[in-house]
């Protein structure tokens, strides 16, 4: 073979190569836009809504927005997380993935607040 044919083969193969990266990359950008957010509103010892449903065996992002003047620490031990907010914030926490079944999740700086997360 000589090198034209050679080199044409090389390039091409790089070419389809870049196009299955980019492909991939696309996918990756669509299944983080479908992912389903669920917000949570912490405000000075409340926690809204009492009864967070969230979709069971399903990535998703709790978005969780302090709307109070005080700090709030959104937390849950059977679930492993826990996540601070400054007054006015906003952030979330991502789950790859929640069994079915009821957890139990409070504000640790206002230990009175308190939720039920329930993945169906």
């Amino acid at each position: 073979m000589s090198p034209a044919p050679q080199k044409s083969a090389t390039v091409a193969r790089h070419l389809a190569f870049a196009v299955c990266v980019i492909m991939a990359a696309g996918v990756g950008f669509a299944r983080a836009d479908e992912m389903p957010v669920i917000k949570v509103e912490m405000k000075d010892g409340v926690i809204i809504p009492k009864i967070i449903e969230v979709p069971a065996n399903t990535r998703f992002k709790l978005e969780i927005s302090n709307t109070g003047t005080s700090p709030v620490e959104f937390e849950s031990m059977e679930l492993k997380r826990e996540k601070a907010l400054a007054a006015g914030s906003t952030s979330g926490i991502v789950f790859r993935t929640l069994d079915p079944g009821t957890y139990d999740v409070f504000d640790d700086f206002h230990p009175d607040a308190k939720a039920k997360l329930v993945a169906k």
